[in-house]
């Protein structure tokens, strides 16, 4: 699992030798990031009031037609760093004060994140959070155990259709649900430190995307036939903006209406879980954090 020479990181499982090419994430053996900062945007108990030390990987599993941060997931926009560099980021975004470390769509390089967290083992005193869409493979959720704190995956779609047309990924249902059930295995109840940031567990987010309601019931019902609301935590997200090739989709160009989310976040407050609602001034395009395309001295 922790081997680029014929990766099966994703539920692609190109086998693709990527010393030599790249797979669907179109990435090599190198990491690829494209911003490393701290980041206030996230849940509360994940920014904190100081900030979630947040690295933003080149590529995807995906490819969301409506991805706000295309640029780095389809389009490439990054600079590579050695796994020690990406060590000494992770030190030193922890002496900015980062409640946390997030890696942002990490799962293309979480052999060379592996090593970069082994390089800083009992200097990093704070959580790693793996911060992904979701569409993850069991076996490297297993693998990387003693690695990840937090996990903050996507719950996107239930149907396959809908995930095939908008993401490439017809099996994204239950590839999904299947690794946010190892999360919550490996991860335990969620737990809270003394500054109510998250220390340990799942927050699985759901973003109320545009005619889709009742897919979006679908995905609450079924978080809640497999799991007790004390499991994990559900973070309904408001902030869908068209962007990236959204306007393609008649049926997504435009941003969610307040009935379509009230909607979406009356049924997870029925299901009982805990966690967090958006405000609806974050769908906007402001919110998109800038990246960049090499190393800032």
């Amino acid at each position: 699992m922790r081997d680029y020479l014929s990766c099966e990181l994703c539920p692609r499982r190109c086998r693709v030798d990527r010393t030599a090419k790249t797979g669907f994430c179109r990435q090599s053996d190198r990491p690829r990031i494209a911003r490393a900062a701290l980041h206030m945007w996230e849940e509360p108990c994940i920014s904190g009031t100081r900030g979630s030390g947040t690295v933003f990987f080149s590529g995807c599993t995906l490819r969301c037609v409506f991805c706000q941060n295309f640029e780095i997931s389809q389009e490439n926009l990054g600079y590579y760093v050695t796994e020690s560099e990406l060590a000494d980021i992770f030190l030193d975004l922890q002496e900015q004060g980062a409640h946390n470390i997030n890696l942002v769509s990490p799962t293309p390089f979480l052999p060379s994140v592996a090593n970069a967290l082994d390089m800083v083992k009992g200097r990093l005193k704070i959580p790693v959070v793996c911060n992904c869409g979701g569409y993850e493979r069991v076996e490297t959720v297993k693998a990387f155990k003693d690695y990840i704190d937090v996990w903050l995956p996507d719950l996107k779609y239930f149907s396959d259709d809908a995930a095939k047309k908008y993401s490439g990924a017809q099996d994204y249902f239950e590839t999904a649900i299947a690794a946010i059930r190892q999360m919550a295995n490996q991860a335990g109840k969620p737990v809270f430190g003394a500054d109510g940031t998250l220390k340990s567990g799942v927050l699985v987010r759901h973003l109320v995307l545009p005619n889709m309601r009742r897919d979006s019931e679908r995905v609450i019902s079924e978080l809640r036939g497999r799991f007790e609301p004390n499991e994990i935590l559900l973070s309904v997200m408001s902030q869908y903006t068209p962007m990236n090739r959204a306007a393609e989709f008649k049926e997504l160009n435009r941003r969610v209406s307040t009935f379509e989310y009230n909607f979406v976040l009356g049924l997870a407050q029925e299901a009982g879980f805990d966690g967090f609602s958006q405000e609806r001034a974050a769908a906007v395009e402001g919110f998109v954090p800038r990246f960049e395309g090499e190393k800032i001295p």
